[in-house]
């Protein structure tokens, strides 16, 4: 069995200010380090083989949380880091688009926007779909921490999926992630969950007084596709031509 767990990074004060950070190092707030130490008990749960990170703060610091609990080293690997937004970051979303009108509406639509130092979605894809490649080699489960914008691109080309659906997935939420299984009679990686999420201990909490549940913490989830146990943790080399849009992400 292969399985990709990808986790977004827990929350920075520029995500609660809507602030494009792209390559600049942000580091999380305490809202997002109490997300990511709440998120690693439970994908403990899960058994990961390996932790392989992006080489931002952001993303370092929460899978630090998830290597505290399981011992695992964290990996870094710059190809795992956000799209570089050149000019842009340090902006929030509307002042991007009120500065940069033309290149902000293709970029929105999906297409090169060459100009103020912005990187090439094309670029991006095959960084991460390379990096995705190799971590999916370290282990049976292996989770993968990275940023919003580079998590929905390289499921969107890992699932097969065009412009005009990717467009309309929301994307993972602040230290909520998604997992893709290989699945050899499929030829292809399915995926099982997206945008899950551990409910924070006093959720927990209210939720077990008032319901009566004892055990497991609850997790929220969209879940997906659902497939048979795969046979084989064989797969090919992760290529695509295809590149998704999606929302400015940070």
């Amino acid at each position: 069995m292969s399985r990709l767990i990808i986790w977004r990074h827990g929350q920075t004060e520029w995500n609660a200010a809507d602030r494009i950070q792209g390559h600049l190092d942000i580091p999380l707030d305490d809202v997002g380090r109490a997300q990511a130490g709440e998120a690693a008990s439970r994908i403990a749960d899960e058994h990961p083989d390996a932790i392989v990170a992006s080489d931002l703060r952001r993303a370092l610091d929460t899978a630090a949380a998830l290597s505290a609990v399981t011992g695992l080293p964290v990996r870094r690997d710059e190809r795992l880091r956000e799209q570089n937004f050149g000019q842009w970051q340090g902006l929030t979303n509307d002042e991007a688009k009120s500065a940069f009108p033309q290149a902000w509406d293709r970029w929105r639509r999906g297409e090169a926007v060459a100009d103020y130092g912005i990187e090439d979605r094309t670029s991006l894809a095959r960084r991460a779909l390379a990096a995705m490649d190799d971590a999916a080699g370290l282990g049976a489960t292996v989770v993968v921490v990275t940023h919003g914008g580079t998590a929905k691109l390289a499921m969107g080309a890992l699932l097969g999926w065009p412009a005009d659906v990717s467009s309309r997935v929301m994307g993972l939420l602040n230290c909520h992630w998604a997992e893709l299984q290989w699945h050899r009679h499929r030829g292809g990686w399915v995926l099982r969950s997206y945008n899950v999420g551990a409910v924070p201990a006093p959720a927990r909490q209210e939720l077990r007084r008032t319901a009566g549940v004892v055990g497991e913490g609850a997790d929220t989830a969209l879940q997906a596709a659902s497939s048979d146990q795969p046979a084989s943790t064989d797969h090919p080399r992760l290529t695509s031509d295809n590149v998704p849009a999606w929302r400015a992400s940070r």
